[in-house]
């Protein structure tokens, strides 16, 4: 592969037109908490010791969803309880086999996430609030809260960042600690996979307003899954595995409808390509962005990089191939120039 140019970011803010957007993928908590966060799966971090059964149940349901295993053994232990012939020692099990995943599920989130937002100095919020200020439309594939948190603490500049994320406070009830999602708002910050600080309540998508809380978010998640509110995140399986969750959700889904729609520039920063987000990465090529830029970590020669620079240019090649469809351009630029987090 011939040497490709690698720019600054500045250089890419110029060459890019009006219209810029941002994709953010791990690489841009890790810049920030490389000792914390990590490209493994929450899955692959639980400590499931106490539930000697736990990971039999994931197996034999083939998924590595948290939610779904916590759902089922809640709703199988109220079920068996409606029958005669069903031992209480079982459906006993059962509850406490629930609840001893959702505490390993918010153990393995803390284990992954800084406790608290003050956690963070003002001036990394500054760097990281300089950086999104210059995108039209945020998209994340992250579910932790690092860009929550940062985008809330706007008391460390004077920055205008468009931050609507859709939610608003529910009707008669501003007090209330938490906001909901209302569908019929035009949104320019999305989570494409959900995100530890929203929840499906069912009848509706809530955000709980956890910006200036010292309560640790352990402890704020755990609270939230004993009142059987679920955070709404994708973090496990394949790309159909994640699309399919996508495709259930309202919020999701319009968050993903968004990304197809966008034009202009758009920026990729600190994700590794990787096939398991296909359902996400394949709306660049098949959209309408006219140009991409891709941030690259360290050395453009590694493996990992060649294989981020084949595939965004297999995207190019995928657009010129495609009739009446414009030609998409492809820059790199070195992530460090960012200066993300200062």
């Amino acid at each position: 592969m011939a040497r490709i140019p690698i720019h600054s970011f500045e250089d890419c803010l110029k060459r890019a037109g009006a219209r810029k957007h941002v994709l953010l993928g791990n690489g841009f908590s890790i810049a920030l908490k490389p000792d914390i966060f990590s490209y493994g799966s929450l899955f692959s971090k639980a400590d499931f010791s106490s539930v000697p059964y736990a990971q039999a149940v994931f197996e034999a349901l083939g998924t590595q969803d948290f939610e779904a295993v916590i759902r089922l053994l809640v709703d199988m232990a109220k079920i068996l309880a409606c029958y005669k012939e069903s031992s209480p020692e079982l459906v006993e099990q059962i509850e406490k086999d629930a609840s001893a995943i959702k505490t390993i599920l918010a153990n393995a989130i803390a284990l992954n996430h800084p406790d608290r937002p003050y956690d963070i100095d003002n001036e990394q919020y500054a760097a990281c609030r300089a950086f999104l200020v210059n995108f039209d439309h945020i998209y994340t594939l992250n579910y932790d809260v690092l860009l929550y948190w940062a985008l809330m603490h706007d008391d460390v500049d004077e920055l205008n960042i468009r931050c609507d994320d859709g939610f608003r406070h529910p009707e008669g009830n501003e007090a209330a600690p938490y906001v909901s999602w209302q569908d019929s708002n035009s949104p320019t910050v999305h989570f494409l996979h959900g995100a530890l600080h929203i929840f499906d309540a069912g009848y509706e998508i809530t955000k709980y307003t956890w910006s200036k809380t010292d309560i640790p978010i352990v402890e704020q998640v755990r609270s939230a899954l004993d009142e059987e509110k679920y955070p709404l995140f994708v973090a496990e399986g394949h790309s159909h595995d994640k699309l399919d969750k996508i495709m259930h959700s309202a919020y999701l889904h319009k968050a993903l409808r968004s990304f197809s729609s966008i034009s202009g520039s758009l920026f990729v920063f600190g994700h590794s390509f990787d096939d398991n987000d296909d359902h996400v990465l394949r709306k660049v090529p098949e959209g309408r962005i006219s140009d991409l830029f891709v941030g690259l970590f360290g050395d453009p020669d590694s493996e990992s990089n060649r294989r981020i620079i084949a595939k965004a240019f297999s995207f190019a090649d995928f657009r010129a191939e495609t009739p009446r469809k414009n030609k998409l351009s492809v820059h790199f630029f070195d992530v460090d120039t960012a200066k993300v987090w200062g």
